[in-house]
């Protein structure tokens, strides 16, 4: 028996309330998108028909508000299960104690071999704190009929992209659709134009405070974002779109390229097979070697939950290569388990070799940094592409910022 719940507004889930009885498995998931959501779906039938005496309790919510809720439910009364990220995201509550440590599992399922190329973004102090079940890529999805139509190619260097993005404005096209309502597309761009600038390294450090935001090389980032910003190669008004409102703009072809993410694509109109592209972020410095941005998403056990051996149970299923293999075939992601198949799909194959061959792989802006020092970048990330000229107001204030989160005197 299973119950799956759809709490999608923010004024139900401030209110939700379980009543838990014995025997019941509260999972609180941000997979609300219709292909996690059917995925998942299936997923619980299947925990269910191996596991009859395990009543789930699904709750399902829009990834907007569960980033704010997951806090009060870890601190007051948290469920057995909750969706969320690798990363900072990841050691953020592992550092407050809100997580519990699951190395047992990594153990007794042999983890540490079928999962390796995932383990050291699960592991802190030592010790593994979560379960890992989809990976995918970052990059920029085109319409290949708009660039055929006007002779252009995928840009592979900075230059090449400055090119074709004029062309496409010369001939009324939006180059690069984006919405940035919820801040954190814009921190996709910051993130590529700070590696393709600097490279991994100084990314990193970066995102770990040790560099100041007033730096002549994060100016140097922002000033080849001010090469788009400034002509208007981004879509009018982003800052009131979601990133789904402004999906739209590419599908009926006003605008022309998205840098996003792979998950992205099981939204692609049925129209469209066969005209929508994918192309590695230009280089910008030779010297730079190519880093790409990979988030991972997971599954955590927190430490207040109230039925830990049937998470336990839930968390041994989902780290399986068959369910790793389900999930991710409807994501149109990639597993991390090294023993599952991920679909043979054109966007896929792409982001499986463009990341097999990369020179390191970043979580994402908001997964990798501070949460205070990511929630201030981000605005300030919005503001940049809407008033660039406050370029040095802005770094001013995220350099204070870095200052505070990371005590740096």
């Amino acid at each position: 028996m299973k119950t799956i719940k759809s709490l999608i507004a923010g004024t139900a889930m401030a209110a939700a309330a379980w009543s838990v009885q014995a025997g019941t498995l509260v999972i609180n998931s941000d997979q609300a998108d219709p292909a996690p959501k059917k995925a998942f779906a299936e997923i619980v039938e299947k925990f269910t028909a191996e596991n009859p005496d395990v009543e789930i309790k699904y709750n399902l919510y829009d990834k907007e508000g569960y980033k704010t809720a997951i806090r009060n439910w870890l601190a007051t009364s948290p469920p057995d299960l909750v969706f969320w990220y690798a990363g900072n995201r990841m050691k953020t509550f592992v550092e407050r104690g809100m997580f519990e440590d699951v190395s047992d599992i990594w153990d007794s399922e042999d983890l540490h071999s079928s999962m390796s190329t995932a383990e050291a973004a699960m592991t802190i102090d030592d010790k593994q704190w979560g379960i890992p079940y989809t990976y995918y890529q970052w990059g920029v999805y085109y319409r290949k009929d708009i660039f055929e139509a006007r002779g252009l190619s995928e840009p592979k260097t900075w230059d090449e992209f400055l090119a074709v993005s004029a062309a496409l404005k010369a001939d009324k096209i939006a180059p690069i659709a984006i919405g940035t309502k919820y801040l954190w597309t814009a921190a996709g761009w910051f993130d590529y134009l700070n590696l393709r600038t600097n490279g991994l390294q100084f990314h990193i450090d970066l995102m770990d405070g040790k560099i100041p935001y007033t730096d002549e090389r994060v100016r140097k980032t922002f000033e080849n974002w001010k090469q788009l910003v400034e002509p208007g190669y981004f879509l009018e008004n982003h800052a009131s779109y979601s990133w789904q409102e402004a999906q739209p703009f590419m599908y009926n072809g006003d605008a022309a390229m998205y840098l996003i993410g792979n998950f992205i694509t099981p939204n692609f109109p049925k129209e469209l097979d066969g005209k929508m592209g994918f192309f590695q972020f230009p280089q910008i410095d030779p010297s730079v070697p190519m880093a790409e941005d990979a988030p991972m998403d997971t599954i955590h056990i927190p430490s207040k939950a109230k039925n830990k051996e049937d998470a336990r149970k839930f968390l041994k299923f989902m780290a399986r290569a068959d369910n790793q293999t389900l999930v991710n075939a409807a994501l149109l992601q990639i597993p991390p388990h090294k023993d599952a198949q991920a679909v043979d799909n054109y966007f896929l194959n792409k982001g499986v070799n463009m990341l097999s061959n990369a020179a390191g792989t970043a979580q994402f802006y908001d997964r990798d940094t501070a949460p205070s020092m990511a929630k201030e970048g981000m605005k300030g990330f919005q503001e940049f592409m809407v008033k660039p000229e406050r370029l040095d107001a802005i770094l001013k204030r995220l350099e204070k910022v870095r200052k505070r989160t990371f005590k740096v005197k």
